[in-house]
């Protein structure tokens, strides 16, 4: 039920990927379904990607001037303590001025200080952790929050255990009813619908080993007869279109970001992905069977974890890595070929979709402000 004296007020923070940012803006947007007169507010990173995707989702955001600490020395860590402070004292400007009903966190640089001042000021707060390992940040802060939405079960080695509440990733509305428009999809990216589609997603930014597997094996990929959808991410892209320039006529299409993923997961027979949370909780409601290959490059080797949950339900085929080069590309044409393969994939993984995690955030949200 709306708020009966006024609209709800909430802030959002977060960001830095795509698998930070849709969850939030899917936050948002169920939140506008409870109460379409809410207030909201999202509060980024100053230079991330959030800065110019939440506004195109049609909400306001400010920026703190943060970062996050490097494995190595550099000038960047040397002035993280000053972008603390600074992001601290902006996070408490901003609570006082907007007064929110409650403030949200979805990880990512700025949901730490936002978080910090919410609490310190004994506003209501709520963590959305995506992964099946929490970072150092969200344990820190899991113990000053009201209430922690989970999308992985066993959560409580990171948290509280009596502030957990298991709702799963809130993904794109769009995305759920993706399996009714391949003819919409197919006509947006100008793809022959006779031919099977492979899509290749390597996260917002990219994944080098992703790209540089796919364009060793691009030859074979066409020679298949199968079209491609690939997104590269901004650094590979100018070498990815010198790669494909000659088989744009087969059906290769190549862009450093799909804006409609609704129509990329709709056309696509088989999926190649990295194992991040968002692109788990998106396989899973779009129902494709899918090649997973795990970034190595993340705390505690999380993506892994989040890919074998899905092997051992036969629900997706990993290709580690380190194997990449030499195994993605087989592992793919095996499974393009075999429809009754990508059938009884298809068939588990929508068993692990989690449909309503928007709502059931919400409604936890809704409790803590209540």
């Amino acid at each position: 039920m709306p708020n009966p004296q006024r609209p709800y007020r909430v802030i959002i923070s977060g960001g830095g990927t795509g698998g930070h940012i849709y969850p939030a803006v899917a936050i948002a947007n169920q939140l506008r379904v409870v109460d379409p007169a809410a207030e909201i507010l999202f509060v980024g990173a100053q230079g991330r990607m959030e800065m110019t995707r939440v506004p195109e989702a049609g909400y306001k955001i400010v920026g703190l001037w943060i970062s996050g600490l490097q494995r190595r020395l550099t000038l960047d860590n040397l002035s993280f303590p000053f972008k603390v402070l600074s992001s601290v004292r902006a996070a408490h400007r901003i609570i006082k001025e907007f007064k929110p009903d409650a403030v949200v966190g979805v990880g990512g640089y700025a949901s730490g200080p936002l978080l910090y001042a919410a609490t310190a000021r004994k506003i209501p707060a709520l963590i959305q952790e995506q992964n099946s390992y929490a970072g150092i940040t969200n344990k820190i802060l899991g113990r000053r929050v009201d209430k922690i939405c989970v999308a992985y079960p066993n959560m409580e080695a990171f948290f509280p255990a009596e502030k957990l509440v298991l709702t799963g990733n809130p993904v794109r509305a769009d995305i759920m009813d993706s399996h009714t428009r391949r003819a919409e999809a197919l006509q947006h990216f100008s793809l022959n619908g006779d031919k099977k589609t492979i899509l290749v997603i390597g996260g917002s930014l990219g994944a080098r080993t992703l790209n540089q597997s796919i364009a060793a094996g691009l030859e074979q990929l066409v020679q298949t007869g199968y079209n491609l959808v690939w997104q590269t991410g901004k650094l590979f892209l100018p070498e990815a279109e010198v790669f494909a320039a000659k088989y744009k006529a087969h059906g290769i299409r190549v862009s450093d970001f799909i804006s409609r993923m609704d129509l990329a997961y709709a056309m696509a027979d088989v999926v190649i992905s990295r194992a991040g949370a968002l692109s788990i909780s998106e396989l899973c409601l779009a129902g494709k069977p899918a090649v997973l290959v795990p970034s190595p490059n993340v705390a505690e080797d999380h993506q892994t974890k989040n890919a074998l949950a899905l092997v051992q339900q036969q629900a997706a085929i990993l290709v580690r890595d380190a194997e990449a080069a030499e195994k993605l590309v087989p592992a793919v044409l095996q499974l393009a070929g075999n429809t009754e393969e990508q059938q009884r994939l298809s068939r588990n993984i929508l068993k692990m979709a989690r449909p309503n995690a928007a709502a059931d955030i919400v409604n936890e949200l809704l409790k803590i402000i209540r």
